[in-house]
């Protein structure tokens, strides 16, 4: 069916319903379709957007290198700024490059084509063949040689700074999720936000934790001069939750029974579905919650997986007072903490 025959065809169906088909728009050729000048002045467009993605992926992998994130929060702010602007200038030039290529420069004549059985006969692959190649006309591709090279260039290069994010996974861990900063006798303090400094560290003495009451804890000494060469995964791998129910509520196991202190109990707040924080406390119910995949671990039977995809409990860490009533770690966590994926090997 020709499109003159579809139109008439449309015109007499909607008819039918009180309208007339008013048929494709009257063609109105572009200036680039009449002026060489102005061809060429679009193509340079196209061409120059181009490159501008490449400058920008350019400078993604620049600053990647020069602007090295440390411990302080406007170094990482600095680094994620100035790498994500340069992803951004590589996508969105490509991105507006193509739309500006086929606004100017492609052909734009409306027409209609009818569905047609699918099928693989060779008058059918002929057809295919054609329209690729009226394609390949139409867009101009094989004659402008200035917008294939350089969008070439733009796309071989733009997988380059995925290539230096997943560099940053790195190898897994090994044994290193085994050890953390705890240590036995290690005070527990509470969590100051940013970078702990030593006349921020308040230790936490057992009669100050209120029934109900949760605390985000880190071990004493994390903001001294020695410690204040820990990157900031290491603060992050520390991290703990702290909570105090109504021994009566507990339900421990006879070999951790003296993991707690007088309901007192403390488990990392590294989720081990993928790492997210366990920040939600649910005193009520004594649940802690992981806000990134609803993992849902039950406090009074040392935190066991009670909804969610998390495969194991969240591990616990003895604590214990010294003499001074004061909350300190009896060790280290007895188990990795961090996601199961991470499939860990102790040697």
């Amino acid at each position: 069916m020709t499109s003159k025959e579809h139109s008439g065809g449309g015109s007499q169906l909607e008819e039918l319903n009180g309208f007339t088909n008013p048929g494709l728009p009257e063609h109105k050729p572009r200036l680039a379709d009449s002026d060489p000048r102005a061809e060429k002045v679009a193509e340079r467009q196209v061409a120059a957007w181009f490159i501008l993605s490449m400058i920008g992926t350019i400078w993604f992998i620049v600053a990647y290198f020069l602007f090295t994130p440390g411990e302080s929060m406007q170094s990482i702010r600095l680094h994620n700024m100035f790498v994500g602007l340069g992803a951004a200038v590589a996508m969105f030039s490509i991105g507006f490059g193509a739309v500006l290529w086929a606004k100017n420069l492609m052909s734009d004549h409306e027409g209609i084509d009818e569905r047609h059985d699918i099928g693989g006969s060779e008058e059918d692959q002929a057809i295919a063949l054609e329209i690729l190649h009226q394609a390949k006309e139409e867009s101009g591709i094989a004659r402008r040689p200035l917008i294939r090279n350089t969008l070439i260039a733009a796309l071989a290069i733009a997988p380059l700074p995925a290539v230096l994010v997943f560099r940053d996974l790195g190898p897994l861990p090994g044994d290193k999720l085994f050890n953390t900063l705890w240590e036995k006798g290690t005070r527990l303090i509470r969590d100051p936000g940013g970078i702990p400094s030593v006349d921020s560290e308040r230790p936490i003495k057992a009669d100050e934790v209120t029934i109900g009451s949760a605390y985000h804890v880190l071990p004493s000494g994390i903001g001294d001069h020695e410690a204040s060469d820990h990157p900031i995964n290491e603060k992050a791998k520390a991290a703990v939750l702290l909570m105090r129910i109504d021994p009566k509520e507990l339900k421990e196991d006879p070999d951790r029974k003296d993991w707690s202190h007088d309901g007192i109990v403390a488990y990392s707040k590294i989720c081990t579905h993928v790492g997210c924080p366990v920040a939600l406390y649910e005193h009520q119910t004594h649940h802690l919650l992981c806000p990134c995949h609803q993992s849902t671990f039950d406090v009074t039977e040392h935190c066991k997986v009670i909804f969610g995809p998390a495969k194991r409990p969240l591990p616990q860490l003895p604590i214990t007072v010294d003499s001074e009533g004061y909350l300190v770690a009896q060790s280290d966590f007895p188990e990795p903490v961090g996601p199961t994926f991470w499939e860990i090997n102790h040697p």
